[in-house]
């Protein structure tokens, strides 16, 4: 029994420590990527004062003006094992936070993958973060949409649907069995940025730019960026050598599917889709995707995390306590793609 209880306990020293071995990287940078330059004109100048108490500047908002880029921050191993670049695009309203800590403070996609010795570039698409934003109207077209505190809780299947949001932590009602980190919700909504509805066209512009850069890449993408990684597949079939949808809010042109007929695919699925308003018919759309890129021959791997035994994930997959069990599945699939030196 005491030898049991020794063995385990070593067991747990050498995965402790495992965990927290240094990440060592033989290079890491930025760089923003696409965009264009628009030209704007009829506006008033204007007198601002950009410091309290400061001399007033005279602003002519004519002109031209660099928008629509991307940002982009890469992590390179010094022990590369990736066969190819692993770009993650996240989903709406959200930056490339979205891969990084989780906001209760745990190791996020980010670095399990770099740990597996990828090469990682996480970006902020367009409109988001380090990206920068336009004028709008004039270049963004509508309005940005932004979320309130309750919206996320109730609409990423973390709690149990309309009204189970409360300010008080403790009358939150969370799905049976959730696996969202609760305690780290304010933080996750913090994360939450503006959106627009109408900036999809530059956002695909700029992650194909990402790409024509990158070279040859695996991606990484989640939620609205659904659409986005299967379209940039579609327009550089020729340099995805891997597409990894977690839980895809739009797919891509089905009248092209054949085009994706050589890329192998995995989509994952988390949990609770059958109690979802919305989710059953996000999720039959992407099956549907899935079905046609197989129909053209192509290779297609569908992942329901409960039937896998990987029970409780919310929307935000990569952020719930299980990440990493996810994360495993993942990149067991990559190596049985052969896609790891």
């Amino acid at each position: 029994m005491l030898r049991i209880a020794i063995a385990s306990l070593t067991a747990l020293i050498a995965g402790l420590a495992q965990a927290a071995e240094p990440i060592t990287l033989r290079d890491m940078g930025s760089f923003h990527v696409g965009g264009r330059l628009v030209e704007i004109s009829g506006k008033p100048v204007r007198e601002v004062v950009f410091t309290p108490g400061g001399v007033p500047a005279k602003v002519d908002p004519n002109g031209t003006y660099q928008v629509e880029q991307m940002y982009v921050q890469y992590f390179l191993p010094a022990n590369e094992k990736g066969a190819y670049p692993l770009l993650m695009w996240h989903g709406g309203g959200l930056t490339g936070v979205t891969y990084e800590t989780t906001p209760d403070g745990r190791e996020g996609w980010l670095n399990y993958f770099l740990r597996k010795g990828w090469a990682v570039y996480n970006s902020d698409a367009v409109e988001r973060g380090r990206a920068g934003w336009a004028q709008y109207p004039d270049i963004f077209k509508g309005e940005p949409v932004f979320l309130t505190t309750a919206n996320p809780f109730e609409r990423f299947r973390i709690g149990e649907g309309p009204g189970s949001y409360d300010p008080d932590p403790a009358k939150r009602k969370l799905l049976p069995g959730s696996q969202f980190p609760v305690e780290g919700y304010e933080n996750f909504v913090k994360q939450n940025v503006p959106r627009w509805t109408t900036t999809d066209d530059a956002i695909v512009a700029a992650y194909i730019a990402e790409i024509d850069r990158v070279g040859p890449s695996v991606i990484l993408f989640h939620s609205q960026a659904g659409s986005f990684g299967f379209k940039v597949a579609q327009a550089r079939p020729d340099k995805v050598k891997a597409l990894i949808a977690i839980e895809p809010a739009g797919i891509g042109d089905p009248a092209k599917a054949d085009v994706l007929k050589n890329i192998p695919t995995l989509i994952v699925y988390g949990d609770y889709i059958e109690k979802d308003s919305r989710w059953p018919k996000i999720r039959a759309n992407g099956v549907a995707f899935a079905d046609a890129i197989r129909a053209a021959g192509g290779s297609v791997d569908i992942v329901d995390l409960p039937q896998a035994g990987i029970k409780g994930n919310s929307h935000m997959v990569m952020m719930d306590k299980n990440n990493l069990e996810v994360a495993a599945l993942i990149q067991k699939w990559l190596e049985g793609k052969g896609l790891t030196k």
